[in-house]
């Protein structure tokens, strides 16, 4: 494998140092569900909002980590940055917004509009 380029390595930390954040972020929220008081069967859950609330961003950051991963594998292949479905450059612009990005703009567009026909 070829040393990667001053920009690759930029682009690599950057997803490095968001995959640490995500990992600390995901370790602080279990934290917190380890510690929420357990109802008990005789007394009304009040905490169950605050539980199911912390639960759900847990399950939102573990994708996203997901997709972090795969972004890492795709740098150390020369292949990040590169539109999944069209071949082409992804807007730099969009890639620092959402560095976990595999779609260009136009791409992930039709790919919503696709999903929500679907629904219908």
């Amino acid at each position: 494998m070829k040393a990667p380029t001053t920009q690759q390595g930029t682009e690599l930390t950057r997803l490095e140092e968001t995959r640490e954040e995500l990992l600390e972020d995901l370790e602080h929220l279990r934290a917190d569900l380890r510690n929420m008081a357990e109802p008990s069967a005789d007394e009304a859950d009040v905490d169950a909002y605050e539980r199911e609330k912390t639960w759900a961003l847990v399950q939102r950051l573990q994708y996203k980590l997901e997709l972090v991963e795969r972004a890492i594998q795709a740098a150390h292949k020369g292949k990040y940055g590169i539109c999944q479905d069209c071949g082409e450059r992804i807007d730099p612009a969009r890639l620092e917004i959402l560095p976990e990005a595999t779609l260009c703009l136009e791409c992930q567009r039709k790919y919503e509009r696709q999903m929500r026909r679907t629904r219908i």
